[in-house]
């Protein structure tokens, strides 16, 4: 048997180190077994997906030279590996359930799914559907399909008993059926859940070992179930462990730097990275740190993967980066990377026009743009807190500044000017000496210096973001309480501002 391993992001944003993480031990695991690693574009969100993330997905990847045997842009025996184009392939093997009543229509309105939900927050349960349409008529069903109801198809769960399986480094495990909800298989518009694609994809493509997240421990009874309702032998399951942000919850992008592409525009060495994220799920023999990509496929083994999250330490990756900067570029071709990296023409000539008129002699440059080329800039609490701004309201400016940016998805110049104008509105405080000051003092840590606007489209989208993220952090952060009412008074703004 051919081992076939695969990843499957969805293109709904920016390119999350979860992903090279999932990736990577996919493909150890295939190599190490002399087999194939798949890349499959999951892209059935209609109102999220897009091409220009797609396209991120791929360059993430090839920039930690991480490459795929089959794939969209590659090609291969099962394809098409996009999901938007087997559309009609989920449907057929919906109607196959559908045939077998292991599936049935549901019309549950979205009025009623809100009572649903409302009823059980007050009575204290687990919220979710409460099969209300499970046992209806052929009769009853033909009646509403007349009527022009809209439905989706869901999945009949057992009532009783349990879901049993083995996972390859957790060993047994059991889940009372009783705790899984009838998932929908197939939207009201015709295209699958992530459930039913996921399954019949892995069965046509010959998936033979299913390598994800442990947050996905919750869906596996349902993968379970569907391979064996249409009588298909289960492939194996291993979950590997979360990734961690310092707070010892899932690595998230509401508190940290989550994008691939920060870590690029960081200056982080590939190899450095796909070491460091080795190091997450996975313990070498003797307890060994630095080694390459091709040393951990010769050397795999299943017993050493973890069992719990791993936290994603940055002063641990800068270590590592660190001893690949030393030992594998030499001393003559330092400058070289270091000037392909942030000192190329291409970016200089960005940076000149801002300061042209700005500078008394070359030597000031680096006083003025150091913040287009540094780590960590420092902030100062007077400067984020002008005309005696309390710092939650800074911290809360900051966070509608990202929510705007990524709303519009105009990260540049213009996105982030109109993005300021609109919170200054929305906090009712002055713009110019509000606003931009804690603006300015947040991206490049001073009160002054190269026009703002501008150098925001210099840095570009997550550099920024991670500055605004360090700014809220730096002024204390915002509670989950605090941050539910401000997110909620953010989608209530008057739409103009938008």
């Amino acid at each position: 048997m051919e081992v076939r391993t695969r990843i499957a992001p969805s293109p709904t944003g920016d390119p999350h180190v979860g992903t090279p993480y999932m990736a990577l031990f996919n493909l150890i695991f295939a190599k190490h077994h002399g087999g194939k690693f798949l890349l499959r574009i999951e892209d059935t969100d209609r109102n999220r997906s897009r091409p220009e993330y797609e396209e991120s997905i791929y360059q993430s990847l090839k920039w930690l030279g991480l490459h795929w045997d089959e794939g969209p842009d590659v090609g291969g025996p099962y394809g098409p590996y996009r999901q938007s184009e087997r559309t009609e392939i989920y449907r057929e093997y919906c109607q196959k359930l559908l045939d077998k009543g292991h599936a049935y229509k549901c019309f549950a309105t979205a009025e009623e799914l809100k009572e649903m939900r409302e009823l059980n927050a007050k009575m204290g349960k687990r919220s979710g559907y409460d099969r209300r349409y499970r046992n209806l008529s052929a009769d009853e069903i033909m009646e509403r399909e007349k009527g022009g109801q809209s439905y989706v198809i869901r999945l009949k769960v057992p009532l009783t008993g349990e879901c049993v399986y083995e996972d390859m480094t957790k060993g047994r495990i059991t889940c009372p059926w009783s705790d899984v909800d009838d998932q929908i298989l197939l939207k009201s518009d015709g295209f699958p859940t992530y459930h039913l694609a996921n399954v019949v994809d892995d069965y046509l493509m010959k998936i033979t070992h299913i390598i994800r997240g442990d947050e996905w421990m919750t869906s596996t009874p349902k993968h379970v179930l569907l391979y064996d309702l249409f009588g298909w032998k289960r492939p194996q399951f291993m979950h590997m462990p979360l990734l961690l942000g310092a707070d010892g919850k899932k690595l998230s992008k509401r508190k940290n730097p989550t994008s691939v592409f920060y870590y690029k525009e960081s200056g982080y060495l590939p190899d450095a990275f796909v070491n460091f994220l080795t190091l997450m799920g996975y313990s070498m023999p003797k307890d060994k740190e630095i080694y390459s990509l091709e040393e951990i496929i010769k050397d795999f083994s299943v017993d050493r993967v973890g069992v719990s999250g791993a936290f994603f330490d940055v002063k641990k990756l800068d270590w590592i980066n660190q001893q690949y900067l030393i030992n594998n570029i030499p001393e003559s071709e330092l400058w070289n990377q270091i000037k392909a990296w942030g000192f190329n023409d291409e970016r200089m000539k960005k940076i000149a026009p801002l300061i042209h008129t700005r500078i008394k002699t070359f030597a000031e440059f680096m006083e003025l743009c150091q913040f287009l080329f540094i780590h960590h800039i420092p902030l100062s609490e007077e400067l984020l807190t002008p005309k005696g701004t309390p710092k939650e309201t800074s911290a809360e400016i900051l966070q509608c500044m990202i929510w705007h940016m990524e709303e519009n998805e105009n990260w540049g110049p213009v996105g982030f000017q109109q993005a300021s104008r609109d919170v200054a509105t929305l906090f009712e405080v002055n713009h110019k000496k509000v606003i931009i000051p804690i603006l300015f003092s947040v991206i490049t840590g001073k009160h002054q210096g190269p026009p703002l606007f501008d150098s925001v489209g210099i840095l570009g989208k997550d550099l920024t973001r991670a500055r605004l993220l360090n700014g809220i952090e730096f002024l204390g952060g915002i509670s989950n309480k605090k941050m539910s009412a401000l997110k909620k008074r953010w989608d209530q703004r008057a739409p103009a501002e938008s």
